[in-house]
């Protein structure tokens, strides 16, 4: 196989693991100073006075900051760009409050000092007088006839609405021969990676250009949202991104602070660092999840499904975060997942609540539109006597239909029956089927993924207001070793790895000769949508790929040069080029890089330009879609409702795999992460709309003695338009656990004809569901 395919050791690993890693926090610059951010500590409420005149005679302090401040700074609101829906409205939102402040937490004014300690010292000193005015906290008091307005030009706290249709819904439901209706919730989380967000901002005062060093998954987005805000070219802003301490999709936004930094170093001529802490992170990071979502089936009484009809309710927050309604627009488009359902009518209403941000989080909208479509899957089988998976074959899209048209994306490859039989073979195997019983159940969930994110002109239809090719440059030096110059963000998943291995399978040379560079703006490539969306490996590998084609092509036509010999008759192993059944005539890589930068005359080819390097801009025509079975085994203690994983099993195909050691750490890691929104990660409001959540004793995590052991079986479908055939895998593993979680409880409880709605399923809801089933 080569190296596409082999499970290498990391190349990331060594630096990481012997603490050679550079993280935001390590970044000094000379004379830089320190910020923190004054928030509010009302959901709700007019600001009718800022005095900062205290803080800013407090010694150790360079520069105080109001919203007033920010307004007169930039040249536009902050931004967002995603806009789903054809109504949207976006409120004009600056990086500090003005006039008002809409959710607990938001940053009213800001500090430069000499250093963190001093600058929080000069918040205490900030005088800020609000208005508190009633708040919209929840879903339904933001959408009752007398809700608090968010926004009093508004008629009401709907951002906006759209449908997604499909077919001809209402014959569909008049034929009908069966009709489910549920309504299902979800809580709001967030994704905690180990380390905070952060940015250090450097505006040089003699140059007029904006230097940032900052913890993001999209370098080349922020640049252009920092070029947006503050009205620079791009020439004039530089983004650095350091090693990234975990991202899922919290990374990917352009928050405030970055905002804020910016605009306190260009009034102190000094660096400026700005890291949340951890209890700022719980307010100040971007919020998800949380959703209401009701929904009606159609079927025949064969099982086969003919009609759905959603409304899928976003709880948004306060203000738009970068992404808009954009994770719940996804939910809404992907309802039907992997099921060939005729007739959709699918409706998102984006409302505004007294709450943080919403933005990107692992799995955008994808676990909750699994979550319903399993749920109903297993509920039509229970209805009609069915086995439930009987019901999923049924209605799987063939083989034959692809690529297929689903309400909004064309699906391009799948073998799902396949796959499910490959997942139930491992269940088999695990002999899960002897433990069942006796508290124990067994839940399954099928789930399909958008990856290789995304064709550029059709992520603009759909209103993203940025690009989603890949530009990658792949150079054979003097030495005949090679540099892989890349715009993606490394953030903990491989991609150094990944791409080196692409480069060094394709190129013919060793893989410790192939070095991957990342993070920065001023000398990488150009990246569309950065890290997010599963499109490292599918988008840039695919780019690597062919770039590195087209340089071995290169590299043999100069090696047929030299050899006299034809250049379909050599072979490039191990980064020697020789002339095939001729042993003794060839040419070492570093002999040719050597001719190609250094000593030219009378080697190199006259007709071929010096240097060795191409560089691919790959645009896919089409986003991959990735697919896998989740099964989950556990166990419910009947008495207090906990329940304990035993064991997990995910049958997977993300076409081409790579490493398959790194795309199975991918999906655990997200089935881990799935655990902790099935069953434990809630983020709390309390009645008057204030954040209660503020540390990790109450945003409960899974730990290693939770996590049950992961076995992965893999299979493989080839996305045919994607050079390599790869696909993306990165969120996979999140999306199928909370449905298969719950239908493993479901399964152990199956006397008590338990039905599991929402998420997290803590102990209390469980209890209290025990309670309602037995009443049934």
């Amino acid at each position: 196989m080569g190296l596409i395919g082999a499970s290498v050791t990391r190349q990331e690993d060594v630096r990481l693991l012997t603490g050679r890693a550079q993280y935001i926090d390590d970044v000094r610059l000379p004379g830089m100073l320190e910020a923190a951010v004054l928030r509010s500590p009302l959901p709700h409420a007019r600001i009718l006075r800022v005095d900062t005149t205290a803080a800013e005679a407090h010694p150790g302090v360079f520069a105080v900051v109001t919203g007033e401040d920010v307004r007169a700074s930039t040249k536009t609101p902050q931004p967002v760009i995603w806009s789903n829906l054809p109504d949207m409205r976006t409120p004009e939102t600056h990086a500090l409050a003005i006039g008002k402040v809409r959710y607990h937490g938001q940053g009213v004014a800001a500090v430069a000092a000499k250093d963190r300690a001093t600058a929080e010292d000069a918040l205490e000193l900030i005088e800020v007088e609000y208005e508190e005015l009633p708040a919209a906290g929840t879903l339904e008091q933001a959408l009752a006839d007398d809700a608090p307005k968010l926004y009093e030009d508004w008629p009401d706290n709907i951002a906006g609405t759209g449908t997604i249709p499909m077919g001809d819904v209402a014959t569909a439901f008049a034929e009908a021969d069966v009709v489910l209706t549920e309504s299902f919730r979800f809580a709001r989380q967030m994704g905690t990676p180990i380390e905070t967000r952060g940015v250090v901002a450097t505006w040089d005062p003699f140059t007029d250009r904006l230097d940032v060093w900052l913890a993001t998954q999209a370098p080349n987005l922020a640049r252009e949202l920092f070029g947006e805000v503050f009205g620079l070219s791009m020439d004039r802003i530089r983004v650095r991104t350091p090693d990234v301490g975990g991202g899922f999709g919290n990374k990917f936004d352009f928050y405030a602070e970055e905002v804020v930094a910016a605009i306190l170093s260009r009034r102190t001529g000094k660096p400026v660092k700005l890291i949340e802490d951890r209890a700022e992170s719980f307010v100040a990071n971007a919020h998800s999840r949380e959703q209401k979502i009701d929904v009606e089936l159609a079927a025949k009484d064969d099982g086969t499904i003919t009609g759905l009809r959603a409304t899928v309710y976003g709880v948004l927050g306060g203000v738009l975060g970068t992404v808009g309604a954009s994770p719940c627009w996804t939910t809404t488009a992907l309802l039907t997942g992997p099921y060939a359902i005729p007739n959709a009518e699918l409706t998102l209403v984006a409302v505004m609540t007294n709450r943080s941000p919403y933005g990107s989080f692992r799995g955008y909208g994808l676990p909750k539109a699994n979550f319903v479509h399993e749920h109903l899957v297993e509920q039509l089988a229970k209805r009609l006597g069915m086995d439930a998976h009987a019901v999923r074959r049924k209605n799987f899209i063939p083989p034959e239909a692809f690529p297929y048209q689903g309400p909004v994306f064309v699906y391009d490859s799948g073998r799902y029956e396949d796959c499910l039989d490959l997942c139930l073979k491992a269940v088999e195997d695990a002999g899960w089927t002897e433990r069942r019983g006796n508290g124990v159940g067994i839940g399954y969930a099928f789930h399909n993924e958008l990856t290789g994110f995304g064709p550029s002109r059709i992520i603009n239809l759909a209103g993203l207001g940025h690009s989603g090719f890949d530009e990658e440059v792949v150079r054979v030096d003097s030495t005949g070793h090679v540099t892989v110059h890349t715009g993606l963000s490394a953030i903990g998943q491989g991609i150094h790895t990944t791409l080196a291995q692409v480069a060094a399978h394709t190129l013919g040379v060793p893989l410790d000769h192939v070095t991957v560079l990342s993070g920065d703006t001023q000398s990488c490539p150009y990246t569309g949508y950065g890290t997010a969306a599963s499109r490292g490996a599918a988008v840039g590998g695919a780019a690597v790929l062919n770039a590195s084609a087209r340089l071995r092509a290169k590299i043999l036509r100069v090696a047929g040069h030299m050899l006299e010999a034809s250049p379909g008759d050599l072979s490039l192993e191990d980064g020697v080029v020789s002339v095939k059944g001729v042993p003794g005539r060839q040419v070492t890589l570093a002999a040719i890089g050597d001719a190609a930068y250094r000593r030219l005359n009378g080697v190199w080819p006259e007709d071929e330009t010096p240097t060795l390097e191409e560089r691919e801009v790959y645009d896919p025509v089409n986003v991959a879609t990735s697919f896998g079975c989740t099964a989950v085994l556990a166990e419910v203690d009947r008495e207090t409702g906990v329940v304990t994983l035993l064991d997990y099993l995910i049958a997977h195909d993300c076409g081409t795999v790579i490493n398959p050691t790194i795309v199975d750490g991918q999906l655990h890691g997200g089935a881990a992460q799935a655990i902790g929104g099935a069953l434990y990660e809630e983020l709390v409001y309390g009645a008057d709309g204030r954040m209660a959540t503020t540390s990790f004793t109450g945003y409960l995590l899974p730990t290693a003695t939770e996590i049950p052991p992961f076995s992965v079986s893999h299979m493989t479908t080839p996305a045919e338009h994607v050079p390599g055939g790869f696909k993306g895998m990165g969120e996979a593993g999140v999306i199928g656990g909370g449905a298969a979680i719950a239908h493993a409880i479901e399964d152990a409880l199956r006397e008590y004809d338990v039905d599991i709605t929402s998420l997290p399923i803590t102990p209390p809801r469980l209890l209290a569901a025990l309670k309602r089933g037995a009443a049934r």
